[in-house]
C-alpha cells in the first residue's frame, strides 16, 4: 500500500483542547506529515481567527474536522486506539508504546482507522478516557521537564508515523472497537453464568483486558468468531457436567 494511504488511516483524536490556538497549530503538525483527519471531542466553542491563524494553509482540516460529544463516540469506529500520556498508574494500562514502537505496531495492523488520542493541554488525559483506548504511547523527555505542549506531542508522534509509513498486507479487514465491546460484554457474561467471578470489579476488569487485548490484536470477523465460541462453549460445558469442575 503507497505511503499516503497508510497515512489516511490516521485519526488524530483531541479531548477538550482548551484554546483554539492549539487546534490551528495541531492542524498544521499534522498536515506537513500528510496526516489530515481530524476529531474534536468538546463541547467548547472556538474562536475561529485563532484556530485559522495558527493553522495557517493548514485550515481545511479545522474545515473539514469531526466533532464529538464524547470519546467513546469518536472512537466507535476505530479498530484500534491509543491514548498520548506520559503519566503511570493503576488504571492507567500495564504497558506503553514509544512513538517508535507505536510506528511499528500500526504497520502490523490490518486495514482500519488508528485513533490516537490527545487531552487537555492542563491535565491531559482523564483514568477513564484511558481506559477508553486500549494502548498508550509515551514520548520520551527529560526528568528536568518532561512536559510537552500539545501541539508538539502532536508533532513528534505524527512525524515517526511519516517515517514509518510504508507497505504494509492488505486483503484483511479488521473488526471495529463496537464489535470488540460486544464479544468481551459477551464473553465475561458467559464466565459470569459458571460463577468465575470471585471479588468486586473482577466482571470490570476482564472485561477492560479482552478489550484491549482483541483490539490490540487486530483481529478479523472469521477470528473473534472463534473467541466468542470459545466462551459459548466453556459455559455450555458447565451446565452439562454439573458442578464438576470444566
Amino acid at each position: 500500500m503507497e505511503k499516503q494511504k497508510y497515512l489516511d488511516r490516521i485519526n488524530i483524536v483531541l479531548v477538550d483542547t482548551q484554546d483554539g490556538a492549539n487546534i490551528g497549530s495541531v492542524c498544521r503538525a499534522m498536515k506537513t506529515m500528510g496526516i489530515t483527519h481530524l476529531t474534536l471531542v468538546t463541547e467548547r466553542n472556538y474562536d475561529e481567527n485563532r484556530v485559522r491563524t495558527l493553522a495557517l494553509h493548514a485550515s481545511d482540516l479545522w474545515e473539514n474536522a469531526v466533532f464529538c460529544t464524547s470519546l467513546e463516540e469518536a472512537l466507535k469506529t476505530s479498530i484500534f486506539a491509543v491514548g498520548a500520556t506520559r503519566r503511570r498508574g493503576r488504571h492507567r494500562k500495564l504497558s506503553a508504546f514509544s512513538p517508535e514502537q507505536l510506528a511499528d505496531h500500526i504497520a502490523t495492523l490490518p486495514e482500519g482507522q488508528v485513533s490516537i488520542v490527545f487531552g487537555r493541554e492542563s491535565d491531559g488525559l482523564r483514568d477513564d478516557e484511558v481506559a477508553l483506548c486500549s494502548s498508550i504511547v509515551t514520548i520520551p523527555t527529560s526528568d528536568a521537564f518532561p512536559s510537552l505542549n500539545l501541539a508538539q506531542a502532536v508533532q513528534i508522534i505524527t512525524y515517526t508515523l511519516f517515517q514509518r509509513a510504508q507497505e504494509y498486507p492488505t486483503g484483511k479487514t479488521a473488526v471495529t472497537r463496537e464489535r470488540i465491546a460486544v464479544s468481551s460484554r459477551e464473553a465475561c457474561a458467559h464466565l459470569s453464568a459458571i460463577g468465575y467471578f470471585k471479588w468486586d470489579e473482577e466482571e470490570k476488569w476482564l472485561d477492560r483486558f479482552f478489550s484491549d487485548t482483541l483490539e490490540k490484536a487486530g483481529l478479523q470477523e472469521g477470528e473473534l468468531q472463534l473467541f466468542d465460541k470459545l466462551f459459548r462453549k466453556i459455559e455450555q460445558i458447565k451446565i452439562h457436567k454439573g458442578d464438576k469442575d470444566v
